[in-house]
This record gives C-alpha cells, sequence and structure tokens, in this order.
C-alpha cells in the first residue's frame, strides 16, 4: 500500500460500490474500504496523525469525476 490523498480516500468512502468498515482500539482507529473481498484503502488515525493508504491499483476504483481532476 501507497500513501493516497484525503480527496482520494473519501472519494472510494462515498462510492455506493464500496463497503467500509471502522476499528477503534484505544488511541489507534482504522478505517478499511473493500471492493467485494478486496481490500483497496484504509485510513489510520492515531494521536493527532492521520495517514491514508491505497493500494497499487486504487486510481481504477475512484468515480470518474475524481479521475477528470
Amino acid at each position: 500500500m501507497k500513501l493516497i490523498m484525503k480527496t482520494e480516500f473519501d472519494n472510494l468512502r462515498l462510492n455506493p460500490l464500496h463497503e467500509y468498515e471502522t476499528d477503534s482500539n484505544g488511541k489507534k482507529q482504522v478505517v478499511k474500504i473493500y471492493c467485494g473481498e478486496l481490500l483497496i484503502a484504509k485510513k489510520l488515525k492515531q494521536k493527532k496523525s492521520i495517514r491514508f493508504f491505497g493500494i497499487a491499483t486504487y486510481q481504477q476504483y475512484l468515480t470518474q469525476e475524481e479521475a477528470l481532476k
């Protein structure tokens, strides 16, 4: 997985074809986005740090409006 921008992560999360789940464990929060059974992106939040990750081919899962930017 590689770092992606917040807007790309939000685009993946808001896509109605994708599902997401949230896990919280103490000070760590993880949001995972799936397309079917495939994990395509995740958000890690620890203390004040927030990082967004996507698989190498995450761009093919973006909606069309984001791909045009």
